[in-house]
């Protein structure tokens, strides 16, 4: 009996929840650009803050490393670790790393530090879908949002605003039927198929186009984004509280950039005013990967990167994207843009479609670090 008893609590003290943070010990890194080119290849998806730090998901821990330009993955600067909890989602705005996890815990943590900055309670979230690299889980996170200094937890039935820096709460709201694939807009709204809120107060926005939507110019994940397309495959701005029509949108495959339109197609990227007007033509096969100020990132099928200024269509600069002999057959997963760096999830060309196989990915350090 006395064994029995000493066996169950061995066995709690091993499965009781628990939550473990390591704090960094060492002051805040400096902000370090390096020279444009690929810089490092990883394992797993960083989270890039303020171009000064990498923030990686794993199942039950977020962990942060330095510095960003690192060829490989460094000794943990801080971390937080939580059992049986699974990390959901991942999401920050200037130093501030909000984190969401399966039993509802929402864990603010200054992300200079790794100390928790404040907590709250939201609805549960889903299981750890990040599978090898975290990718998903840092830049696509499930019902985890930020646009104006707030962040907002939703699932299909509430959404939940808190301010980014504090944690207090600024609004709740129930949701309509059928709002699912929410995402933020540059302008400061909560969008999801069936409503728009102002995610600093939550109130409805008025003279909404009808859902769902295709969120499109959006910054990591569906935050930020600064335009859309509606049921009816027309584009709008979001770069204002209210969607306003944008005709140059309506095209298949065209985002938003810097204020302007991108579109491409037929062998040519054509910059649009948001009335329809050209500004600038560039010529060559490529897809829009992201915006930093002032110009716009393109990938050719041969994996180069073409950085043109958004406003003329001017070449600013290219390169391969290639690390060292590595050849350029991957096909493109999750990507991360921040001002002076680049990160692309690699993906099998032709590989399997299941995440969790030994074929999905392009290679062990599947993840490309590219300096801008």
């Amino acid at each position: 009996m006395l064994l029995l008893l000493a066996t169950v609590l061995v066995g709690w003290r091993i499965l009781k929840p628990a939550e473990v943070l390591a704090t960094a010990k060492t002051p805040y890194p400096p902000l370090v650009v390096s020279n444009r080119g690929v810089v490092a290849r990883l394992n797993v998806a960083p989270l890039i803050i303020q171009d000064r730090m990498r923030v990686y998901a794993a199942k039950h821990q977020v962990r942060a490393d330095e510095p960003v330009y690192s060829r490989g993955v460094n000794t943990t600067r801080w971390s937080l670790r939580r059992w049986p909890a699974q990390l959901s989602g991942v999401v920050a705005q200037e130093t501030t790393v909000v984190t969401r996890w399966t039993d509802g815990a929402v864990v603010a943590l200054d992300g200079r530090t790794g100390n928790i900055a404040w907590r709250a309670q939201g609805p549960d979230g889903i299981d750890y879908n990040g599978h090898r690299t975290g990718a998903t889980t840092v830049w696509r996170p499930t019902g985890l949002f930020t646009a104006a200094g707030t962040v907002v937890v939703s699932d299909d039935k509430q959404a939940i605003a808190y301010d980014v820096s504090t944690g207090a709460q600024r609004w709740q709201a129930t949701l309509p039927a059928g709002c699912v694939d929410g995402f933020t807009t540059s302008g400061g709204a909560y969008v999801c198929a069936t409503g728009a809120f102002a995610v600093d107060t939550g109130k409805p926005v008025p003279g909404w186009p009808t859902g769902p939507f295709v969120p499109l110019g959006c910054d990591v994940g569906r935050s930020g984004c600064g335009g859309l397309r509606d049921a009816k495959n027309q584009g709008w701005m979001t770069t204002k509280a209210a969607a306003s029509r944008a005709v140059a949108l309506d095209r298949a495959g065209s985002t938003v950039a810097n204020g302007v339109v991108v579109s491409p197609g037929g062998g040519l990227v054509t910059a649009y005013r948001p009335d329809g007007k050209t500004l600038w033509t560039w010529t060559g096969s490529a897809k829009v990967l992201g915006t930093v100020t002032g110009r716009v990132l393109l990938v050719t099928p041969r994996r180069k990167l073409v950085v043109l200024n958004s406003a003329t269509g001017e070449l600013v600069y290219q390169f391969g994207l290639m690390f060292r002999r590595e050849d350029n057959d991957w096909d493109i997963g999750r990507v991360q843009v921040s001002e002076h760096y680049l990160a692309i999830e690699r993906l099998r060309k032709g590989g399997e479609k299941d995440a969790d196989s030994p074929l999905y990915y392009y290679s062990t350090d599947t993840v490309l670090l590219t300096a801008l």
